[in-house]
Protein backbone atom coordinates (compact mmCIF):
# COMPACT_ATOMS: atom_id res chain seq x y z
CA UNK A 1 0.00 0.00 0.00
CA UNK A 2 1.24 3.51 -0.78
CA UNK A 3 2.41 5.64 2.08
CA UNK A 4 1.41 9.26 2.63
CA UNK A 5 4.18 11.83 2.83
CA UNK A 6 3.39 13.66 6.06
CA UNK A 7 6.72 15.49 6.20
CA UNK A 8 5.79 18.67 4.26
CA UNK A 9 2.66 19.11 6.40
CA UNK A 10 4.32 18.39 9.74
CA UNK A 11 7.22 20.71 8.89
CA UNK A 12 4.87 23.53 7.90
CA UNK A 13 2.75 23.02 11.03
CA UNK A 14 5.82 23.09 13.28
CA UNK A 15 6.70 26.48 11.77
CA UNK A 16 3.22 27.81 12.52
CA UNK A 17 3.38 26.46 16.07
CA UNK A 18 6.73 28.20 16.59
CA UNK A 19 5.07 31.48 15.58
CA UNK A 20 2.26 31.27 18.16
CA UNK A 21 2.93 33.81 20.90
CA UNK A 22 1.73 33.63 24.47
CA UNK A 23 -0.68 36.51 23.78
CA UNK A 24 -2.22 34.50 20.92
CA UNK A 25 -3.32 31.60 23.13
CA UNK A 26 -6.51 33.25 24.36
CA UNK A 27 -7.53 34.37 20.87
CA UNK A 28 -10.42 32.99 18.81
CA UNK A 29 -10.20 30.35 16.10
CA UNK A 30 -12.54 29.29 13.29
CA UNK A 31 -13.74 26.62 15.76
CA UNK A 32 -16.08 28.76 17.89
CA UNK A 33 -15.72 26.72 21.08
CA UNK A 34 -11.91 26.68 20.91
CA UNK A 35 -9.29 29.31 21.63
CA UNK A 36 -5.87 29.13 19.99
CA UNK A 37 -4.56 27.49 23.16
CA UNK A 38 -7.37 24.93 23.16
CA UNK A 39 -6.72 24.07 19.53
CA UNK A 40 -2.97 23.85 20.08
CA UNK A 41 -3.56 21.45 22.95
CA UNK A 42 -5.88 19.40 20.72
CA UNK A 43 -3.10 19.17 18.12
CA UNK A 44 -0.65 18.03 20.84
CA UNK A 45 -3.04 15.18 21.68
CA UNK A 46 -3.93 14.14 18.14
CA UNK A 47 -0.25 14.06 17.16
CA UNK A 48 0.45 11.60 19.95
CA UNK A 49 -2.66 9.53 19.27
CA UNK A 50 -2.01 9.17 15.54
CA UNK A 51 1.65 8.34 16.05
CA UNK A 52 0.50 5.47 18.26
CA UNK A 53 -2.08 4.55 15.62
CA UNK A 54 0.74 4.13 13.10
CA UNK A 55 3.14 2.24 15.37
CA UNK A 56 0.44 0.20 17.17
CA UNK A 57 2.15 0.98 20.47
CA UNK A 58 -0.35 1.14 23.35
CA UNK A 59 -1.39 4.69 24.16
CA UNK A 60 -1.21 5.70 27.80
CA UNK A 61 -4.66 7.23 28.53
CA UNK A 62 -2.96 10.06 30.42
CA UNK A 63 -1.55 11.25 27.09
CA UNK A 64 -5.02 11.80 25.64
CA UNK A 65 -5.85 15.51 25.43
CA UNK A 66 -9.25 17.14 25.42
CA UNK A 67 -8.57 20.52 23.84
CA UNK A 68 -8.09 22.51 27.02
CA UNK A 69 -5.41 25.17 26.51
CA UNK A 70 -4.74 25.35 30.23
CA UNK A 71 -3.19 21.87 29.93
CA UNK A 72 -0.44 22.88 27.49
CA UNK A 73 2.77 21.56 29.02
CA UNK A 74 5.90 23.66 29.49
CA UNK A 75 7.95 23.71 26.31
CA UNK A 76 4.92 22.59 24.29
CA UNK A 77 6.08 24.25 21.04
CA UNK A 78 9.38 22.37 21.01
CA UNK A 79 7.75 19.17 22.18
CA UNK A 80 5.09 19.40 19.49
CA UNK A 81 7.71 20.02 16.79
CA UNK A 82 9.50 16.83 17.88
CA UNK A 83 6.19 14.93 18.09
CA UNK A 84 5.21 16.08 14.59
CA UNK A 85 8.55 14.79 13.33
CA UNK A 86 7.89 11.44 15.03
CA UNK A 87 4.41 11.33 13.48
CA UNK A 88 5.88 11.81 9.99
CA UNK A 89 8.42 9.05 10.66
CA UNK A 90 5.73 6.67 11.92
CA UNK A 91 3.51 7.10 8.85
CA UNK A 92 6.50 6.74 6.51
CA UNK A 93 6.54 3.03 7.36
CA UNK A 94 4.41 1.02 4.90
CA UNK A 95 3.39 -1.31 7.76
CA UNK A 96 1.52 1.60 9.38
CA UNK A 97 -1.17 1.30 6.71
CA UNK A 98 -1.89 -2.42 7.12
CA UNK A 99 -4.98 -3.82 8.81
CA UNK A 100 -6.85 -2.07 11.59
CA UNK A 101 -5.59 0.32 14.22
CA UNK A 102 -6.84 2.37 17.14
CA UNK A 103 -7.07 6.12 16.66
CA UNK A 104 -7.61 7.15 20.26
CA UNK A 105 -10.66 5.13 21.35
CA UNK A 106 -11.83 4.32 17.79
CA UNK A 107 -10.83 1.29 15.75
CA UNK A 108 -10.59 1.93 12.01
CA UNK A 109 -8.72 0.79 8.92
CA UNK A 110 -5.14 1.95 9.29
CA UNK A 111 -5.03 3.66 5.89
CA UNK A 112 -8.13 5.64 6.85
CA UNK A 113 -6.50 6.59 10.17
CA UNK A 114 -3.59 8.01 8.18
CA UNK A 115 -5.96 10.14 6.13
CA UNK A 116 -7.77 11.34 9.27
CA UNK A 117 -4.42 12.31 10.78
CA UNK A 118 -3.35 14.19 7.64
CA UNK A 119 -6.70 15.99 7.44
CA UNK A 120 -6.45 17.03 11.08
CA UNK A 121 -2.98 18.45 10.51
CA UNK A 122 -3.82 20.31 7.29
CA UNK A 123 -7.10 21.79 8.52
CA UNK A 124 -5.96 22.65 12.03
CA UNK A 125 -2.77 24.06 10.57
CA UNK A 126 -4.99 26.44 8.61
CA UNK A 127 -7.00 27.20 11.76
CA UNK A 128 -3.91 28.06 13.79
CA UNK A 129 -2.23 30.03 11.02
CA UNK A 130 -5.36 32.02 10.26
CA UNK A 131 -5.98 32.69 13.95
CA UNK A 132 -2.47 34.01 14.54
CA UNK A 133 -1.94 35.97 11.32
CA UNK A 134 0.51 33.50 9.77
CA UNK A 135 0.79 32.09 6.28
CA UNK A 136 -0.26 28.49 5.64
CA UNK A 137 0.91 26.79 2.48
CA UNK A 138 0.40 23.05 2.94
CA UNK A 139 1.58 20.47 0.47
CA UNK A 140 -0.70 20.37 -2.60
CA UNK A 141 -0.81 16.57 -2.60
CA UNK A 142 -1.87 16.57 1.05
CA UNK A 143 -4.65 19.07 0.32
CA UNK A 144 -5.88 16.93 -2.61
CA UNK A 145 -5.83 13.74 -0.50
CA UNK A 146 -7.69 15.44 2.35
CA UNK A 147 -10.29 16.92 0.01
CA UNK A 148 -11.04 13.54 -1.53
CA UNK A 149 -11.26 12.02 1.94
CA UNK A 150 -13.62 14.70 3.32
CA UNK A 151 -15.81 14.51 0.20
CA UNK A 152 -16.33 10.80 0.84
CA UNK A 153 -18.37 11.48 3.99
CA UNK A 154 -21.83 12.89 4.59
CA UNK A 155 -21.52 16.47 5.78
CA UNK A 156 -22.69 17.27 9.31
CA UNK A 157 -26.06 19.01 9.36
CA UNK A 158 -25.12 21.41 12.13
CA UNK A 159 -22.28 22.44 14.36
CA UNK A 160 -21.91 22.48 18.11
CA UNK A 161 -19.12 25.04 17.97
CA UNK A 162 -16.55 22.26 17.81
CA UNK A 163 -13.88 21.41 15.31
CA UNK A 164 -15.94 20.62 12.20
CA UNK A 165 -19.24 21.85 10.84
CA UNK A 166 -21.45 21.82 7.75
CA UNK A 167 -19.79 22.85 4.48
CA UNK A 168 -19.55 26.51 3.51
CA UNK A 169 -20.35 27.43 -0.10
CA UNK A 170 -17.42 28.72 -2.14
CA UNK A 171 -17.13 29.81 -5.76
CA UNK A 172 -15.88 27.62 -8.57
CA UNK A 173 -12.68 29.68 -8.60
CA UNK A 174 -11.84 28.82 -4.98
CA UNK A 175 -8.33 27.54 -4.37
CA UNK A 176 -7.91 23.86 -3.45
CA UNK A 177 -7.12 24.85 0.15
CA UNK A 178 -10.17 27.13 0.35
CA UNK A 179 -12.31 24.28 -0.99
CA UNK A 180 -10.98 21.93 1.68
CA UNK A 181 -11.50 24.29 4.60
CA UNK A 182 -14.99 25.13 3.32
CA UNK A 183 -15.82 21.42 3.17
CA UNK A 184 -14.94 21.19 6.86
CA UNK A 185 -17.29 24.04 7.80
CA UNK A 186 -14.91 26.97 7.71
CA UNK A 187 -15.32 30.26 5.90
CA UNK A 188 -12.09 30.66 3.90
CA UNK A 189 -12.32 34.42 4.53
CA UNK A 190 -12.46 33.99 8.32
CA UNK A 191 -10.23 36.30 10.31
CA UNK A 192 -10.15 37.05 14.03
CA UNK A 193 -11.94 40.19 15.08
CA UNK A 194 -9.72 42.82 16.59
CA UNK A 195 -11.28 45.11 19.13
Amino acid sequence: MDTIDFRPTTTALAQVVAGIGEADLAGPTPCPAYTVGDLAEHVVGLTTAFTHAATREPLDPSLMRDGDGTQLPDGWRERLAADLDALADAWDDPAAYDGLTMAGPIEMPAYEAGLVALDELVVHGWDLARSTGQDWHPDEQAVAACTAFVESFDAPANTDGGLFGPPVAVGSDASPLDRLVALTGRDPAWAPEHG
